[in-house]
């Protein structure tokens, strides 16, 4: 109620619907929360009287009090904790509840219960409200249990409480029944906030009794740290009259309901029709497919699964710190073929021992043994595998690697003119099954650019599930040329280029049109074609794939045993879905 009110202040306020404002919404909620934060129009959040003040804020006569009330009553029915405080009243085991609610829920709720017990075990509970006290009075003297008081009113009375002038007294004669009724039995506070002074009054009231709450009293709120300070204080005070005192977390009424069902002993009638309102449960038994699944794969992986990689390399110093870039920058001058890692003063390096040692003699290297690799913690030690396995894989086939630091790549290498035929022809016969797969060129000149583009992957080395995958993804590489020192760029044409192809100009793909309209009426059977080949030429070759071929005893070499076939995926459970033809 509060939380409508709010909202219909808001809108007010601020000229809105209320067909504007969802209070369901997170959103909403906050701005209006910020809103009120801002403004004096309603007491603090969490104020005792908050509600109070805006119920009368939005309602100022209590006629249209009455009206909302009602009508919000008609459209209540009794919840789960409701039907079990009946199922308690009906079997006996509750004698009184005192309620600061208007609806009739509780009543109506005792009088379905009741219906299913045999008349002579039947009981009729009393209502009264504050203009009908005396009927409370009489069940008081006459220990006519049980009875249910309406503390605030009923909604059907002409007097009900709800702005603050109202609550600040109570009916003489419900506070009298209220406080003998505390001197009597023991009470359990379930969803009072205790914002009421006349209430609290009372029932401070009851303490200066000899015997005040002789059963216990105990107070369930859904967190110790809501419950307000006059609440806090009252309990202090009776826990020092010798009352005894327990605070009860719980997060709703209905959780509470369930937990006292459990343990009471309610007659079997009632207990089943209690039950049978129960909330759906969120988890619920269902039947385990027990027909095995299908044999045939559903999703097929661009990744091969690496069963070996090298755990060691070789270990260097340096009589001077150079960074990895400086070091690949000698390597390549003296055209040392070689995969390095640099650690400051220290070296992990794939490769022959003494060309290494020659190409970097400048920096005073010395072998040092060998060095653990752990991919997994050190990501300079991930770097290096990943550059060998490229390298390995690209040997002694028709390949160009394409190292980068966004990734790296191969690409199918372009024919060369005056080249070996031997070599030719034998590439031609390696490239057979992935020209056929691709249905076109490898390599070639996008038309009316002109641009040189080769059939490549990109390659991924991570691992997933604790095992190693290679994955390598299809991509069409375009060369871009960089413009002339001096040479105005074209925007259209030059203000980027392939991302991954070559071209350090930012901006769109030239090549990208082109490179669509190639790919774009390649479904899944090209696809696993071209999956299929590309794993055969990366795989079929004798013994582990090495990125350097060295002999024994002159360095360290890297190599790899991956898997012949790609990942796969089957289905879990045989599903009719698996048989469609289409």
């Amino acid at each position: 109620m509060i939380r409508d009110f709010k909202a219909l202040i808001f809108c007010r306020e601020n000229n809105l619907s209320r067909r504007e404002i969802d209070t369901a919404d997170p959103i909403w909620t906050d701005r209006i929360d910020a809103f009120f934060r801002k403004t004096a129009i309603l007491p603090p959040d969490g104020d005792p009287t908050e509600y109070a003040k805006a119920f009368e804020a939005v309602y100022p006569e209590a006629r249209l009090r009455r009206q909302y009330i009602d009508d919000a009553i008609s459209k209540g029915t009794p919840c789960f904790g409701q039907k079990a405080l009946a199922a308690f009243i009906a079997a006996g085991m509750v004698d009184c509840v005192f309620t600061t609610n208007f609806d009739p829920l509780i009543e109506e709720a005792t009088v379905t219960a009741n219906a299913l017990l045999p008349v002579a075990q039947q009981v009729r509970p009393t209502v009264a409200a504050i203009d009908s006290a005396d009927r409370a009075m009489r069940c008081l003297n006459e220990s006519g249990w049980p009875l249910v008081a309406k503390l605030h009113g009923d909604y059907q009375s002409i007097a009900i409480k709800n702005t603050g002038s109202e609550l600040k007294t109570q009916d003489a004669r419900m506070r009298h029944v209220l406080v003998e009724a505390g001197k009597r039995f023991g009470c359990v506070f379930v969803g009072y906030s205790g914002r009421d002074a006349s209430i609290m009054e009372a029932l401070n009231d009851v303490l200066k009794s000899p015997s005040p709450f002789p059963n216990g009293l105990y107070w369930v709120a859904s967190s110790v740290s809501r419950v307000l300070p006059a609440v806090t204080d009252f309990l202090a005070r009776a826990r020092d009259a010798g009352v005894d005192v327990a605070v009860v977390e719980c997060a709703t009424f209905d959780e509470l309901a369930a937990d006292l069902v459990r343990i009471g002993d309610l007659p079997p009638a009632l207990y089943d029709w209690v039950m049978a309102g129960r909330p759906a449960p969120r988890l619920i038994p269902v039947q385990l497919p027990t027909l095995d699944a299908r044999k045939f794969p559903v999703l097929r992986y661009s990744a091969l699964l690496v069963e070996e990689m090298p755990q060691m390399a070789r270990r260097m110093t340096l009589a001077t710190v150079a960074s990895t870039p400086e070091i690949r920058a000698l390597l390549k001058e003296k055209k040392c073929p070689a995969t390095v890692a640099a650690l400051g003063r220290e070296l992990a390096v794939f490769g022959n021992d003494q060309q290494v040692l020659e190409a970097l003699a400048p920096l005073g290297p010395k072998l040092a043994g060998t060095v653990k690799l752990d991919p997994l913690s050190d990501s300079w030690a991930l770097g290096l595998l990943y550059d060998a396995l490229v390298r390995a894989l690209a040997r002694r086939r028709p390949l160009n690697t394409r190292y980068k630091r966004s990734g790296h790549s191969i690409v199918v290498a372009a024919r060369r003119d005056g080249g070996d035929p031997e070599w030719l022809r034998r590439s031609q016969q390696t490239l057979r099954t992935l020209r056929e797969a691709y249905g076109s060129a490898l390599t070639g000149k996008v038309p009316k650019l002109g641009y040189a583009y080769q059939e490549g992957i990109f390659l991924k080395l991570e691992q997933i599930d604790g095992r190693w995958w290679c994955g390598f993804e299809p991509y069409t590489f375009v060369d871009i040329p960089k413009p002339e020192v001096g040479e105005e760029l074209n925007e259209r044409e030059f203000a980027a280029a392939d991302p991954i192809g070559g071209s350090t100009h930012r901006g769109g793909d030239p090549a990208g049109d082109w490179r669509r309209e190639q790919w774009a009426p390649r479904f899944n059977k090209s696809w696993a074609g071209i999956i299929d080949a590309w794993s055969q030429l990366l795989t079929h070759r004798r013994g582990p794939a090495s990125a350097f071929g060295l002999d024994e005893g002159t360095g360290i070499d890297a190599r790899f045993s991956l898997s012949t076939f790609t990942g796969w995926s089957r289905p879990g459970h045989h599903h009719a879905y698996f048989d469609r033809s289409r």
